[in-house]
Order: C-alpha cells, then structure tokens, then sequence
C-alpha cells in the first residue's frame, strides 16, 4: 500500500506491505481522510512522532476475520487502543490507559495510508444519512462536543469559546445546543461568518471589548491553537470559573499559576469525545461541518495537500483516496 510518512521534520511517501488484521482486528480501506492541526503539530516536532500519521477518517471494511457483521461496512474508528487489562481500561476505557497508543499520533499507524487495521471493538459504523465528508468530522466533532459532558452547562450558562479555528468553530457550534447564548470570539471575521450563519453569536477577539458587552464568563472553553490562548482565557473567566483547554501545540503555554490561585480557577483538560453523540449530532443535522471544508485534494497529492492545511488561517483540508 501507499502511505505518507513523517519523520524528523520531512514527508515523504512510501510503499508498504498491506496491514493484516491481528486478533479481533478488522482493516478498513480508507476512502477519505482529513488533516488536523495535530499532524501539523506531529511535523513540527509534537510528540516526537515518526511513522503513519493521520486520525480523522472514513473508510469500508475490508477483512473482518473474527467480526464478519462488520465486513463491508462504512466507518470511522476511535483514537485510543488501550492494554485491555489494567484497571482505567477495565473501568474507565481505553481514552487514559496508561500503555495506550493512538492512531496516527503514537505509536499505532494512522489513517494516510491505503489501509489501516484498529480493534473491532472502536469501530464506529457510520449512518446512511451521513455523508463521507461528515463523517471525517466525527473524531474532531466528538472532542467538540465533550465541554458539555465534563461540566454542567446549561441554558444559563455564560459560555465563551476563544478561537475561530476548525476546532474552536466546532466547539461553538454543538455547544449552541446546550448554551444558546454562548459567545465564539476569533480573529478572522470570514471563519467567524462560518459559526455566525449557524446561529452563534460572534465578536473579534478583543478582551477590554468582551468584558465590557459581556463582563466576565462562568466557562471559557479555550481553542486558540495558541501558546498565550490559556492566558487570554484568564482575562475572561471570572473567580471560581472554568477554563476548558482544547489546544496542544508543540510550543509551550506560558502561565502564571498565580492567577489561577487567587481567582479559584478551575482548569479542565479536555481531549476526545463520544463518537456514539457526534454521529447522532451529524445524522440529525444539530451541526453544519461541511462549510468548514477548504478542499480536497487526492492522495497522491498528499505533500499539496498538507501545505494548504499548514498555511495560516486554514480550514480542513481532505484527503480523497479514490473509492466509491
């Protein structure tokens, strides 16, 4: 199979023997893939990552040794393969098992590649009503939505999402349906047009202008893709808030604890989601994702491709493998 690999900071593309499925494996063909700020943080150094990246993806199964009712079948699969054995998988799941490897980001051969084989047991069969490039969305929508299964957010809940990126419009876009008045501040008013025509109510990223129309905020979900997101956050979140961090990047966050102790902050980390509810959320049409779609290029242009997704301000970019 052809697959795209990374490694110490270059691309390249590279032929490699078709992946057979383990026990309780399935492999899934990819049809279509997309590409993350997370792969281009892995290129730029996060993690130290070498090998198959990519996580975001739909593809059909098939070879299905041991689960013949997923042979043919349209899915996405989760991120995180956990031991199976130790106490957070056997009570928790695999999400913080702490041998766990995740797809295209460590440790476990991702999704730009022909083929990719995971455990049948996070495999997510896809609905009919959802289309390809929805379904791309699951693995990214999913972590958008999970700010409203950490905390209790309600329809009186002041919410503030920083960050008018794929994921922050995200964010801003599923957790309308639980916060109708929440607030998506970002940079650029042509993304910020994007959440705007899906109903949220938006405003450029000012915090002396913010504070005043708004005065401070019960959660701000930070997703800035920035190093200084975390701090800007702390200008809006009020004493005993939350701040909800999304963003990883490859450099570091600076922070002054010192503002999270006196105010009472409380900081909540928050990485994937409940596939089972983006799904549900894209088959009801709750959340628009295909506007966020810049383009699609095939897999063979994959080193294209990647560029467009890495230029600043970018939206998804999606990798088209060729099946029907």
């Amino acid at each position: 199979m052809q697959a795209v690999i990374f490694e110490g900071g270059t691309v390249r593309m590279e032929i490699r023997p078709d992946p057979v499925p383990g026990p309780g494996e399935v492999r899934v063909a990819v049809r279509l893939a997309g590409i993350c700020n997370t792969d281009v943080e892995l290129l730029r150094g996060y993690m130290g990552f070498a090998g198959i990246p990519g996580h975001e993806f739909v593809g059909v199964v098939d070879a299905a040794p041991e689960h013949p009712e997923l042979l043919g079948r349209r899915v996405t699969a989760e991120i995180n393969l956990g031991c199976g054995r130790c106490h957070t998988c056997l009570t928790a799941g695999p999400r913080h098992c702490p041998d766990r490897t995740t797809l295209g980001i460590a440790g476990k051969d991702g999704a730009f590649a022909e083929y990719l084989t995971m455990p049948a047991s996070l495999v997510h069969p896809i609905p009919e009503a959802v289309g390809d490039a929805e379904a791309v969305f699951i693995e990214p929508l999913a972590a958008a939505l999970e700010p409203g299964q950490q905390q209790h957010l309600t329809a009186a809940t002041r919410l503030l999402v920083l960050g008018d990126g794929k994921l922050g419009i995200l964010c801003a876009c599923a957790l309308r349906r639980l916060c109708p008045d929440l607030v998506l501040a970002g940079r650029h008013e042509r993304k910020l047009a994007i959440a705007a025509a899906q109903g949220v109510a938006v405003r450029l990223a000012d915090a002396a202008a913010l504070r005043t129309e708004f005065g401070p905020f019960d959660v701000v979900v930070e997703a800035t893709g920035r190093p200084d997101g975390l701090a800007f956050a702390l200008d809006l979140v009020r004493p005993e808030g939350t701040v909800v961090l999304k963003t990883t990047t490859f450099a570091p966050t600076p922070l002054n604890m010192a503002r999270v102790v006196v105010d009472e902050v409380r900081l909540v980390g928050s990485r994937c989601g409940d596939f089972r509810l983006a799904a549900a959320y894209l088959r009801d049409a709750l959340v628009d994702v295909l506007p966020l779609v810049e383009a699609v290029f095939p897999f063979a242009a994959f080193p294209e491709a990647l560029a467009a997704a890495s230029r600043p301000g970018a939206m998804k970019v999606l990798v088209e493998f060729g099946r029907s």
